[in-house]
């Protein structure tokens, strides 16, 4: 069970709640680096999806500048080899929580972000339309850090609180909605861990 402790405290000088994020889409205390893969969502489309995702670049490494400039359309192709398989790929999602906790956002929450592909969520298709995408900076086998599952928590809280039809059975992982072609956040991931944190931050009473 997560300490309750770690898990309350509230992010210094975050300035975010839920009235301000459905009006901005935009998190206080990430740090934007836009990215101009995204689009508008469909007419009527309400944002009741969470999806988790994990992503390093190199696979396997971490720390580097390479995810965020992938996902910007920055990334330089001839640094490995690894990067010529994806290249002429164009992907986003709306936040990346990186193994410190640190959280950067890419694309409003309000945009459509390029992270789910195809995919189906309870008989509804084309989760992109409806979904946040968040990333781990981590692979399917390496243990995701407190630092981690405590801004996963908190972020998912405040998503949350601005649209309430995500609720806690809305929350899932790529593997879910896209499998035998996804695999992440992969079993490194614990759900049950996760979800006492999340139980914890709602609890508390406090934004983030």
């Amino acid at each position: 069970m997560p300490d309750s402790d770690v898990f309350s405290e509230r992010p210094s000088a975050s300035g975010t709640d839920g009235n301000s994020l459905r009006e901005t889409g935009q998190i206080s205390f990430a740090r934007w680096t836009p990215s101009p893969n995204f689009g508008p969502r469909p007419d009527g489309a309400g944002i009741s999806l969470l999806v988790v995702h994990n992503i390093s670049l190199p696979p396997g490494q971490f720390g580097g500048r390479e995810i965020e400039d992938f996902f910007c359309n920055q990334l330089d192709h001839s640094a490995h080899p690894y990067f010529k398989t994806i290249e002429g790929v164009q992907v986003s999602a709306h936040l990346l929580i990186r193994r410190d906790g640190a959280l950067v956002q890419f694309v409003s929450l309000l945009d459509r972000a390029w992270h789910a592909g195809r995919s189906c969520f309870e008989g509804q298709e084309e989760c992109n339309d409806f979904s946040i995408g968040i990333e781990l900076e981590g692979t399917d086998d390496t243990p995701y850090t407190t630092e981690q599952y405590r801004m996963l928590a908190k972020v998912a809280d405040l998503i949350m609180t601005a649209w309430p039809d995500i609720t806690a059975n809305r929350i899932t992982g790529h593997c879910d909605i896209a499998p035998g072609r996804k695999s992440d956040p992969g079993p490194a991931f614990d759900w049950r861990y996760f979800r006492s944190a999340l139980e914890i931050v709602r609890g508390s009473g406090r934004n983030v």
